[in-house]
C-alpha cells in the first residue's frame, strides 16, 4: 500500500463518539461465553451453503473478504450486498418491517445503527473467540452483539497532477480558501455512514457554519465516502474534502495520481461494527462467517490489501503503509529487537561510578551459567559486569514472582538503608540458587 504518516493526535479527540456509546450500550446481565470455530458449525454451516453479507465496505474489498472466506470454507458461498451504510440502514428497516429476513451479517460505517439494531432485539448474541482475547473493550459490545471490523479515517486528498504538493491544502480551514472554489469534491452523509460520521465529529470540533463557508465553494456533491478518491483519480476535481482512507491508499498503489491529507485538525475516525442477525436465515454460516471476518487472518487482509486499521491487538499494521513510529506505542518485544534503538542506547549507557546495582537473574538450570536460560532471555545476556551482588533463582522467566527473588530484593533492600548484612558470598545447591558477589 502506499505511504500514509498518521499519529493518534492527528485524530480528532473524541471522534469515536456515537461509536462509543453504541459499543456501552447494556441489555444483557453479561456477555455470552466466547465460541470458537468448530468442526460441528463448520459442517452446519456447510450445509447451509451460502451467508449473505450487507455491508457499506467498498465493493472491491468486500468481494475480496467474500473470495477469501470462500476459499477457507469451500462449500459456503458469500453474497455481498453493498450499499452506502444509511441506505443498508433504511433497507434492513423495510425488509424487517415487512417480515422480510434476507440478511445474515450486517456492517455499517455508521456506528449508532449497532444502537438501534440492538434496542429492537434484531441482533443476536455471538462472542468468536478472536473478539474476546484480542479486542479491547471500546471495540465489543458489552453484550457480545457486534464488534470493530473495520477502522479507517476520514480525510483530505489531491490530485497530484493538478496540485502541486507544497501548494495543497493542509487543513480543513484551507479548503475555504476561494482559490479552490469549484475544484472540491465531497461526499454525502444522507448515503454515507463514514461521511455521516465526519460530519458529527466536524461539527461538534468545528462548528456547523464551517459547512455553510465550505457549501460556497461550489462543491461537487457525491454519495458515497468511495466516490470522491475516485473522482480525484479521473482529475475531475483537484481536491478532496472528505472520503476514506483506504480509497485513496488503493487508487495510489495503482499508480493513480492521488495523495492523501492529514488536517491540521485532526481526521475524523470511523468504526465500522459488525453484528449477526438475530433472524438470519443461515445462522450457522452467519456465525462462522463473523468468526472469519473479526480473526486475524482476516483483519491482517484488510490491512494489507485493503489499507483499513484494525481493532484485533495481533495484527500488525502494514509496515509499508505506516513508518515505524506510527505503528504503535513501543511494547517490551519491540525494546528486545536487536535493531531497538531504545535497546541499543541502554547498552551504550554505563552506571555512573557513585551507583551499585544488582542483579536478580532466573534460570532454569543455575548450574552451568553460561549455558543456561529462563525459557525466555539467556544468562549470558541478563548478566552485567560490574553489579554489586549476582542471584540466580531457580525460576521461568517470571522470576519477580519467586520467593528467592523476594528475599533478594529485601535484603537489597535492608542493605541500601543500613539494616541488613553486605552481598552473601554464599553458593547455593542446584535445587536453590547462585549468589555471586
Amino acid at each position: 500500500m502506499s505511504k500514509r504518516s498518521v499519529s493518534r493526535r492527528d485524530i480528532l479527540k473524541g471522534a469515536a463518539a456515537l461509536g462509543a456509546a453504541a459499543f456501552a450500550t447494556r441489555v444483557c446481565a453479561q456477555a455470552p461465553a466466547a465460541e470458537g470455530v468448530t468442526p460441528a458449525l463448520i459442517e452446519a454451516a456447510r450445509k447451509e451453503g451460502k451467508v449473505v453479507w450487507y455491508t457499506s465496505v467498498d465493493l472491491p474489498l468486500a468481494e475480496k473478504v467474500g473470495k477469501a472466506f470462500e476459499a477457507k470454507y469451500p462449500g459456503i458461498a458469500v453474497r455481498v450486498e453493498r450499499s452506502g451504510a444509511e441506505r443498508v440502514f433504511q433497507r434492513i428497516g423495510q425488509e424487517y418491517a415487512s417480515r422480510i429476513y434476507a440478511v445474515d451479517v450486517v456492517n455499517s460505517s455508521d456506528a449508532a445503527h449497532m444502537i438501534v439494531w440492538k434496542r429492537d432485539g434484531w441482533l443476536a448474541p455471538y462472542v468468536p473467540e478472536d473478539v474476546a482475547r484480542h479486542y479491547a473493550a471500546e471495540h465489543k459490545d458489552a453484550d457480545g452483539q457486534f464488534a470493530s471490523f473495520r477502522i479507517t479515517l476520514s480525510i483530505i486528498a489531491y490530485n497530484s497532477s493538478l496540485v502541486k504538493a507544497e501548494e495543497a491544502p493542509r487543513s480543513f480551514a484551507d479548503l475555504l480558501d476561494p482559490k479552490w472554489a469549484g475544484k472540491i469534491v465531497k461526499a454525502h452523509p444522507g448515503y454515507s455512514g463514514t461521511i455521516l460520521t465526519a460530519t458529527y465529529q466536524m461539527s461538534r470540533d468545528l462548528g456547523w457554519e464551517y459547512f455553510e463557508k465550505l457549501a460556497r465553494q461550489r462543491v461537487m456533491q457525491v454519495q458515497s465516502a468511495s466516490d470522491p478518491p475516485k473522482k480525484l483519480a479521473l482529475g475531475e476535481r483537484a481536491i478532496m474534502a472528505d472520503g476514506i482512507e483506504y480509497g485513496v491508499f488503493q487508487l495510489k498503489e495503482t499508480g493513480k495520481p492521488v495523495d492523501v491529507i492529514y488536517p491540521a485538525e485532526g481526521s475524523p475516525l470511523i468504526i465500522g461494527p459488525n453484528g449477526v442477525l438475530k433472524s438470519a436465515p443461515n445462522p450457522n454460516a452467519a456465525r462462522l462467517f463473523q468468526s472469519f471476518m473479526l480473526s486475524a487472518e482476516c483483519q491482517q487482509f484488510n490491512v494489507e490489501f485493503g489499507g483499513l486499521r484494525s481493532a484485533h491487538k495481533l495484527v500488525k499494521d502494514n509496515p509499508d503503509a505506516f513508518p515505524r513510529q506510527f505503528r504503535h506505542l513501543p511494547t517490551s518485544i519491540d525494546t528486545l529487537e536487536t535493531d531497538s534503538e531504545v535497546l541499543l542506547a541502554l547498552l551504550k549507557m554505563k552506571p555512573g561510578s557513585d551507583v551499585t546495582f544488582h542483579s536478580i537473574i532466573g534460570s532454569l538450570r543455575p548450574e552451568g551459567l553460561n549455558h543456561t536460560t529462563d525459557g525466555v532471555v539467556a544468562y549470558r545476556s541478563s548478566h552485567f559486569e560490574g553489579a554489586g551482588s549476582e542471584r540466580v533463582v531457580r525460576s521461568d522467566h517470571g522470576v519477580q514472582k519467586n520467593p528467592d527473588a523476594i528475599r533478594e530484593v529485601r535484603r537489597i533492600l535492608l542493605e541500601h538503608v543500613g539494616l541488613g548484612p553486605g552481598p552473601s558470598a554464599r553458593l547455593a545447591g542446584p535445587k536453590e540458587a547462585v549468589t555471586r558477589p
